[in-house]
């Protein structure tokens, strides 16, 4: 059998996931994984040795050379040849964010919902937001509540917040391709463009009727039932052996 792959673990997810040339029209993309950009990240931003990157991203350094050389080449095939850049998915691990508050207990079989909140409405401006509602469902109903405080986290943290807030799920209104990236990478459900009552949107996702927009951050409106949502999840987000 083959080894078991091990996660890398990322601190930071990145803000900017998209870069293009301005001069021309990009035909052409490459994708660097988020685990490259941290390799990046740690080694050309934070100017750390491979073995300190290999600690805080908790792989070997024959790994960490390995996927630095991968994005080095990525970097350079996308400037030499006028190519779109886009940072997305990986074998990752998100290292968690603090949340400075209790949050209440899941159980093993609980579907956790987060809404953007404020004053019982849906928050329209997800990196905006300033704190969720969370919603525990079983067996199709909602069995707890809790409202919860970001404490500043910003568009970049979001995403980890809600990961270490063990959510399943979100509702928001906007959002935009970035933040959508990041929650895919965290494994977290979207369900965008709706807006109204949290608590009715909440009981309607748990029911399986809620209406929502995939491209609530453009000026595309079509709506769709409870269904995909448009992120394809890549068997790599689901790493063992870490």
């Amino acid at each position: 059998m083959p080894r078991p792959i091990r996660c890398r673990r990322i601190e930071r997810l990145p803000v900017y996931r998209s870069f293009s040339p301005n001069d021309i029209t990009a035909a052409e993309s490459v994708q660097m994984t988020v685990d490259e950009f941290e390799a990046l990240r740690l080694l050309d931003d934070e100017g750390l040795t491979q073995e300190a990157c290999a600690a805080r991203m908790n792989i070997a350094r024959t790994t960490v050379t390995s996927i630095y050389d991968s994005a080095r080449k990525k970097v350079a095939d996308a400037l030499v040849h006028g190519k779109r850049l886009l940072i997305t998915g990986g074998r990752c691990e998100f290292a968690p964010v603090e949340i400075k508050q209790h949050i209440m207990e899941k159980g093993s079989s609980t579907m956790r919902i987060a809404v953007t909140y404020e004053n019982g409405e849906i928050f329209q401006h997800f990196g905006h937001s300033e704190r969720f509602k969370l919603y525990d469902v079983e067996d199709g109903k909602i069995t707890g509540e809790q409202v919860v405080d970001t404490n500043g986290s910003g568009h970049g943290a979001l995403a980890g917040f809600l990961q270490a807030a063990k959510a399943d799920a979100l509702i928001c209104g906007g959002i935009g391709m970035g933040a959508q990236m990041a929650l895919a990478d965290a494994g977290i459900k979207l369900y965008a463009g709706v807006r109204g009552s949290a608590d009715a949107a909440a009981k309607s996702l748990a029911s399986g009727t809620l209406e929502y927009d995939p491209d609530a951050h453009c000026d595309h409106h079509g709506h769709h039932h409870d269904g995909d949502c448009g992120h394809d999840h890549c068997a790599d987000h689901h790493c063992r052996g870490n």
